[in-house]
């Protein structure tokens, strides 16, 4: 089954018109947040059917409004909507009680806690970032569960949203979402070291690329990622590693030292930054050749091996500019028998 629709969420400058679904028993939205719109009649245009279905569940008649981007919806095996997403700012009438749900002005920063679809939220995202008009496709399962997300052709990151305790909530969130609203998800976080004539060892570090979403261009751990939805922690090492660095880790060399919990809010290009991350930490000791080694250039702009007293002096100190932890640090020395 295909379907056309058209939804529009009315705009004041902190402010959306929200459509909580609550009147109807036989709703595939039932509680859910939304804005208003529906089905294209025939023959309609998209701005034929966003003027008509605005009037009919609010009373308001659009006087300005902004085509934001085209959203296909894919839902189990057979029902796809391309749903054309408008944004509006002027308008006059008389509100009217709309039938399908309950209206509500809802402040902008408020719209994250409401019972919205996981895919709403990225365009949410996107609207909040003031993106260009956009092709966003989503992919639910038959139970609603969001399975991939796909912008202007490019597939976003999905994780796994966990609970306090780490086990699995059930929620798949995409990536800038989870980094947007401070979700918790999980992570994987791999330190190589060598031997050596100072401390005992030398840790392996990377240089973030200069266009990284957050601590661009700080020396970080050797390779480190996030636990894409679906996934656990030992592939997802195994496969940073090859992504960040071209290495090839022989599993069987990999020494879990735990895990750390990682918070942090800050603000990057103007946007803010939330991350709320639960690590499984990894000790890796190799002599690696890193002049061998394959950079992901989007990633890492470069590796270096820093003696670990040293690095952690430049931690402790503010030295060096980095975005390591220095408790998880102090894990790694301890994975070393150097350090506490």
């Amino acid at each position: 089954m295909i379907k056309l629709t058209t939804l529009c969420y009315l705009e004041t400058e902190e402010q959306y018109l929200m459509l909580h679904r609550t009147k109807k028993e036989q709703d595939e939205n039932k509680d859910k947040w939304i804005g208003v719109g529906g089905k294209f009649e025939y023959g309609e245009s998209p701005e034929d059917c966003l003027i008509r279905e605005v009037k009919e569940e609010t009373g308001y008649t659009l006087r300005s409004w902004r085509f934001r981007g085209i959203v296909t919806f894919v839902y189990g095996e057979d029902t796809v909507e391309y749903m054309h997403l408008y944004t509006a700012d002027k308008w006059d009438g008389t509100p009217v009680i709309c039938t399908e749900g309950d209206l509500e002005w809802v402040k902008k920063a408020d719209i994250w806690k409401r019972n919205l679809w996981e895919g709403d939220r990225v365009f949410f995202r996107l609207l909040t970032e003031e993106t260009s008009f956009f092709s966003l496709k989503l992919i639910y399962n038959i139970e609603g569960t969001l399975k991939q997300a796909v912008l202007n052709g490019k597939e976003l990151e999905l994780f796994d949203i966990l609970n306090e305790d780490g086990t699995k909530s059930g929620i798949v969130r995409e990536r800038g979402v989870a980094h947007l609203d401070g979700s918790l998800h999980a992570t994987v976080h791999i330190w190589i070291a060598r031997p050596n004539a100072e401390s005992g060892y030398d840790i392996l570090l990377q240089r973030r690329s200069p266009h990284k979403d957050s601590s661009p261009n700080c020396l970080d751990i050797s390779s480190a990622g996030h636990i894409s939805a679906g996934d656990d922690f030992l592939p997802s090492a195994m496969r940073e590693a090859k992504e960040e660095l071209g290495l090839t880790l022989d599993p069987g060399k990999l020494k879990e030292l735990g895990f750390h919990r990682k918070k942090f809010e800050g603000e990057f290009y103007g946007r803010p930054f939330r991350d709320n991350q639960l690590s499984k930490v990894y000790l890796y000791i190799e002599a690696i050749d890193i002049t061998k080694l394959i950079l992901q250039e989007e990633e890492v702009s470069e590796v270096i091996w820093m003696d670990y007293a040293k690095c952690k002096k430049g931690i402790q100190e503010n030295t060096i500019r980095h975005c390591i932890y220095l408790d998880e640090f102090e894990m790694v020395g301890k994975g070393l028998g150097i350090d506490g």
